[in-house]
């Protein structure tokens, strides 16, 4: 999902460990689609690099949303992840 968002909140960054051993951040991002104040939210995860990027509340930005489904011991999750993602300014081209 490619979409233009207005981020509600930013988590702190945390280190985790990977399936490999080595260490990666993550923060967790909530986001609401542009149009209204009851429009879609998505609370997708930044892993790496991504999860440096500091935003404030009412920050625009443009994402690209990875949707993935997992089972579990019999259960199924959804997990949204951030794969891309720019803060736009006044001064943004498309």
């Amino acid at each position: 999902m490619k979409n233009i968002f207005r981020v509600v909140n930013q988590s702190a960054v945390v280190n985790i460990q990977r399936q490999d051993g080595t260490q990666t951040q993550k923060c967790q991002l909530v986001m609401q689609e542009m149009g209204g104040k009851y429009e879609n939210c998505f609370v997708a995860t930044l892993l790496g690099n991504l999860a440096q990027m500091k935003l404030a509340q009412n920050d625009l930005v443009y994402a690209v949303l990875r949707f993935t489904a997992r089972d579990y011991n019999g259960q199924t999750y959804m997990d949204c992840m951030v794969q891309d993602i720019v803060k736009l300014t006044e001064g943004s081209i498309f």
